[in-house]
């Protein structure tokens, strides 16, 4: 997907150095190496090399599944001007849950930057040649169809199984969905015949697919992606499941519009340069660029659709 820089921006972008002698501290709610570890310091290392900012510190503050980072951010706010929080989708579902404490209501949204969409993958001697040959064997035998995904049960690659069977017109309480500790592990369940289908991130699906063990069904983006132009979405196939597992910034409590706004001018900014299109072509990602009020509207539209889902799962009272 190509980033929009709304107009505005795009005349801060432009006007003067304003932020660019300032540092930004990242405030990472995982371990080193994990998803939102990765982004946080390939956003800082395209920032640092462009010259947009002086320097760039990192924390990685795990524990709570995230929960400790937003904890933290709330509640030093006062000493977090120059701070910038990474997180995802997960913050929207672990909070409706109440695995969090806070929510992203708390805090200051900024931007989102990069996008992976969910994919749905089968084996590559598969019977399952398109979407439908799994609607089709899922109505005449729901238990039969396994799903395999790398978290626990409600978690991303839960929902997006969910959405999928949901929007097919079938009764996604029925899925039966085989929670594994790592992707790595569902891998192994599909592969062994333990279950059907994995349902997995698209970065991921590809990276196995290119290794030629699977083939990837369906994505969940709205339409195909010129880097994977051959993998059909779910919405041509007649399947309006549309899921974007986002990855994007959050300042502290208390941050002023004017310093909100100095954040999203530089990461708008970082899109022009050739340093980030370096990272973002080295990691496989997907510019997804929504700021301010758009990126809080889409933040609520998906809070919405996510609520009304767990509540058909059953997971929310």
């Amino acid at each position: 997907m190509k980033c929009r820089i709304p107009a505005l921006l795009l005349v801060l972008v432009l006007a003067g150095p304003g932020f660019a002698a300032e540092r930004i501290h990242f405030l990472i709610p995982g371990g080193a190496g994990g998803g939102w570890d990765a982004t946080a310091r390939g956003v800082g290392e395209a920032l640092a090399r462009a010259g947009a900012i002086d320097a760039s510190s990192y924390e990685n503050l795990s524990g709570g599944g995230g929960a400790r980072a937003l904890s933290h951010l709330i509640e030093t706010a006062d000493r977090q001007q120059n701070t910038l929080m990474i997180s995802s989708s997960p913050i929207i579902l672990r909070s409706l849950r109440k695995i969090y404490p806070q929510s992203y209501h708390d805090i200051v949204p900024v931007a989102s930057v990069v996008v992976d969409y969910g994919a749905l993958v089968v084996r590559v001697d598969s019977l399952y040649l398109k979407w439908q040959d799994v609607v089709d064997d899922f109505s005449n035998n729901p238990r039969g169809v396994n799903v395999a995904g790398g978290s626990s049960r409600a978690s991303t690659d839960h929902i997006v199984a969910a959405l999928a069977f949901q929007k097919s017109g079938l009764d996604a309480r029925q899925l039966k969905y085989i929670p594994y500790n790592a992707g790595a592990h569902a891998m192994v369940g599909l592969l062994s015949g333990e279950t059907q289908i994995l349902s997995t991130g698209l970065s991921e699906a590809i990276a196995l697919a290119d290794q030629g063990e699977v083939r990837i069904l369906a994505t969940t983006a709205p339409e195909r992606l010129e880097r994977v132009p051959d993998i059909p979405t779910l919405t041509e196939q007649g399947v309006p499941a549309v899921f974007s597992n986002w990855r994007g910034f959050f300042a502290a409590p208390g941050t002023t519009d004017t310093q909100r706004l100095q954040f999203e001018r530089i990461l708008a900014g970082m899109y022009e340069t050739e340093e980030w299109q370096s990272v973002r072509e080295s990691r496989g990602w997907t510019d997804f660029f929504v700021a301010g009020d758009d990126f809080v509207a889409f933040l609520n539209q998906q809070e919405q659709e996510m609520s009304a889902l767990l509540q058909e799962l059953g997971f929310l009272n």
